[in-house]
């Protein structure tokens, strides 16, 4: 995802990562004179992300209700977290509406083959779902952007005799959002076959996507502010 901004002309003002991380270190060192603002909805990952020095703005905020400003951006970062979103097209318009004009979106997250190994293993019902890329190339344009570019690229893991898929999963924080997913504690016998059934490699279908939002060409240009009045 970062190379693709080799081929981006683009100087921005100021730069949100949405769902914020370790690549907010990347956006900086790319974009040394742009204002970088960091969001996620977890206190732990912005600490995560950016460490004690040389902070950004960071925030803690919803992507599907962003206390920001219109066109207060020139570019969104949007790396693996519209998975987690029960509503994508709501960040989608959320992005469309504090980027300005010919502003850039460009984001990543995980499509339906993810995990296919885990599912059959486990059970539809206890693994996370994903969109299709096609889904996230509508809702782009019903957001309001435009040119539209969505791809894919699978990935495949190798874990060997000791089956750690489950271990990396947990390490990462990678578990179930989903609203119908089992609440109660899975048995022990379930635990043993789930893990005799594990096979030794594990899918990721990678989804790439970015769009320009373009205005009116004879808009007025405004003064932004960072920050807009929540209610």
């Amino acid at each position: 995802m970062a190379e693709r901004l080799d081929y981006v002309k683009l100087a921005p003002r100021r730069v949100l990562d949405a769902g914020s991380g370790p690549p907010g270190r990347l956006l900086r060192k790319r974009y040394p004179r742009a204002q970088t603002v960091a969001l996620d909805i977890s206190p732990g990952m912005l600490r995560r992300g950016f460490g004690f020095f040389h902070k950004p703005l960071a925030i803690c905020g919803d992507l599907e209700r962003l206390p920001l400003a219109d066109e207060a951006f020139d570019l969104v970062w949007c790396n693996m977290a519209l998975h987690w979103l029960a509503d994508p097209l709501a960040a989608f318009r959320e992005f469309a509406r504090i980027l300005g004009a010919e502003g850039l979106l460009m984001f990543s997250t995980l499509g339906p083959d993810t995990l296919k190994e885990l599912r059959l293993a486990a059970g539809a019902g206890r693994v996370h779902t994903f969109m299709d890329m096609h889904d996230y190339g509508d809702m782009l344009v019903a957001a309001g952007f435009s040119a539209p570019v969505v791809d894919m690229e699978m990935i495949e893991i190798a874990y060997g005799k000791d089956r750690s898929l489950l271990a990396d999963l947990r390490a990462s924080g990678q578990t179930s959002a989903r609203a119908d997913r089992p609440r109660g504690l899975a048995s022990r016998a379930f635990g043993l076959r789930l893990r005799a059934a594990l096979p030794a490699r594990a899918s990721f279908e990678v989804v790439y996507g970015h769009a320009w939002r373009t205005r009116a060409a004879n808009q007025d240009v405004k003064t932004v502010r960072v920050f807009k009045r929540m209610p």
